[in-house]
């Protein structure tokens, strides 16, 4: 018995040695990632502050409106950056758990797609479809699933699509309610590349096509862990130039008012 309890001792402090370890990787990797990522929206802050000055100076609105812009886009990098690794650290820490509720899926998807719509590039534009061709399903909830997993989940596909998809073009949201959620988000975008689609939720993985847009190889991490916390499904196809196509499927419990 004591035999026993000491290999089991010596077990659990290898996996927590483990994980430790990396934990410290994760978190070297990050600062390393950071310290690049970082440095571009800080300088395109710090340029647009001084440029704003100065139009102020001549009541140069247009020009005020440009920067304020700019600003905004990099502040919205830099919490991206921040958010990414914060819920990547949860997540591997065990503190994000799977909190079922009952929940609109329709309300939720137009919320996030609002959301999103305020980050598109000029002539993008995000469709909604929710439950296509259900008259009744909008007036339904749904259970057994946590809505800001879910939340997560949309604003990490969605945003991804606007970040590489080019101007003009349109990203689409379907959701379909039935015995499984069925979440589809289709883009228009640059693609990834066929060899390298195996490492796609890999955690700081970028394609080589995607290395001057901004990003921390992160977003797909955090979508696929927190799809495996549901119980999910996530498939993909996607081809060079012509788009991707995300698929995640969960299961649920619907009960329709």
């Amino acid at each position: 018995k004591n035999i026993t309890e000491q290999k089991q001792a010596e077990h659990d402090m290898i996996n927590a040695l483990n994980k430790e370890r990396e934990l410290n990787e994760l978190k070297s990797r990050f600062v390393s990632m950071a310290s690049h990522e970082f440095r571009t929206p800080l300088a395109t802050i710090l340029s647009s502050v001084n440029l704003v000055n100065r139009y102020a100076e001549n009541n140069n609105t247009e020009g005020i409106a440009k920067h304020v812009g700019r600003i905004r886009n990099s502040v919205r990098n830099l919490t991206s950056i921040l958010n990414d690794f914060l819920s990547l650290e949860k997540l591997e820490q065990g503190k994000v758990q799977f909190t079922p509720e009952e929940f609109s899926m329709c309300e939720l998807a137009k919320s996030v797609t609002e959301e999103i719509s305020s980050m598109t590039k000029d002539g993008q534009e995000i469709q909604l479809n929710c439950c296509p061709g259900v008259d009744s399903c909008t007036l339904g909830e749904i259970n057994g699933l946590d809505p800001q997993l879910i939340r997560n989940i949309l604003f990490n596909l969605l945003s991804n699509a606007v970040k590489y998809s080019k101007e003009d073009t349109v990203i689409s949201l379907t959701i379909q309610i039935g015995e499984n959620l069925i979440i589809t988000v289709q883009d228009q975008g640059i693609g990834i590349p066929l060899a390298e689609q195996q490492h796609l939720f890999e955690r700081f993985f970028r394609a080589k096509n995607a290395t001057h847009i901004q990003g921390t190889g992160l977003g797909l991490n955090i979508v696929k862990k927190h799809v495996d916390l549901m119980s999910g499904t996530i498939d993909f196809s996607s081809k060079l130039e012509a788009g991707t196509t995300f698929v995640i499927t969960l299961p649920l419990e619907v009960t329709t008012q």
